[in-house]
């Protein structure tokens, strides 16, 4: 299955709201982040807080069949959650996925599975 990785700083004026809004797609509104992420193709989607000496760093891995159409559905939709999702993220991190990208996406350089398990004795 194909794989992104993302990373973003987050600024620690906005730490405290990043982290609700997160925590609130894993519980509150996670039928709502359920639906949205059906209906961009995502299978697999993790968050984490990496806490550096520059301060907070957002890093998401996401599975899907097609990541940078993925990327390109959630920029598009008009669903309200969509929306809002779009407003959360240029809000906390300035990125507006309505234009199109500064960068190319992340290189993958590695993506290692573990062989088989042989069950033991």
């Amino acid at each position: 299955m194909p794989m992104i990785v993302m990373a973003q700083p987050i600024p620690p004026e906005k730490y405290e709201k990043w982290r609700e809004a997160i925590s609130s797609f894993g519980g509150a509104r996670s039928e709502e982040y359920t639906a949205a992420r059906a209906r961009q193709g995502v299978v697999r989607q993790g968050v984490f807080v990496h806490h550096t000496a520059g301060g907070p760093m957002e890093i998401m891995v996401m599975e899907a069949d097609d990541p940078a159409r993925t990327l390109g559905l959630i920029a598009t939709s008009q669903e309200p959650f969509d929306v809002e999702f779009r407003e959360f993220l240029m809000d906390v991190f300035g990125l507006d996925l309505s234009r199109p990208p500064v960068a190319p996406l992340p290189e993958k350089i590695l993506d290692w599975t573990a062989p088989a398990r042989v069950p033991g004795p």
